[in-house]
């Protein structure tokens, strides 16, 4: 990866602002492996998450199909710290559909730019809808947060320290309106047997 000497240069100058020693043997290399992060971890900025779904395939299966603990990484766009978790995908196709590493590629290339949940969510649930044309799809984002982890403190002094999770869904087609394939979808993403 060829270095970037500018957003090098600009990394040791915020860690000298906060107090920082670069000069020491042991961190002259952390403004160049924050600089090379950072890049990695926004890498999906300029991907199109249709590009994973644009050569669907014909094909009679007319069933439910799950996907589910999706593992990712992604950067809070508000303090630039990562979040993680797990992303489920539940969709019955209508005639379409594509490889099952489609759906992974599209959830990390979704994850690799400045995200909140909430966009994660849509954006996925609504490339899934657009490109397939499922009956219906069903995204869920499962995240724990590191900034709420070791952020500051929230009101009254108490500290922020928390490891709650945060589980959002973005729904489309017969899920939103039927329970039945909403049942069978949430029960095998959420119900009995391996997590």
């Amino acid at each position: 990866m060829k270095r970037d000497k500018a957003a090098e240069g600009f990394a040791a100058r915020f860690l000298t602002s906060i107090g920082y020693d670069n000069a020491l043997p042991e961190h002259r290399e952390t403004a160049r492996r924050i600089t090379d992060l950072y890049r990695d971890m926004m890498s999906g900025i300029t991907i199109d998450l249709r590009k994973f779904f644009e050569r669907p395939l014909p094909s009679e299966h007319g069933e439910l199909t799950v996907l589910k603990n999706i593992e990712f990484i992604s950067l809070c766009e508000h303090h630039l710290w990562p979040f993680f978790g797990k992303v489920h995908i539940a969709y019955i196709p209508k005639g379409r559909i594509v490889g099952l590493s489609k759906f992974i590629s599209a959830v990390r290339a979704e994850a690799r730019r400045p995200q909140l949940q909430e966009r994660m969510v849509r954006e996925l649930a609504d490339v899934i809808d657009e490109m397939l044309q499922p009956l219906g799809c069903m995204v869920i984002v499962d995240a724990q947060h590191t900034c709420m982890m070791v952020g500051g403190r929230y009101d009254y002094g108490m500290p922020a320290h928390t490891d709650a999770e945060t589980i959002m869904s973005a729904v489309r087609g017969v899920f939103l309106n039927f329970e039945p394939p909403r049942n069978e979808a949430l029960n095998l993403i959420f119900g009995g047997g391996k997590k």
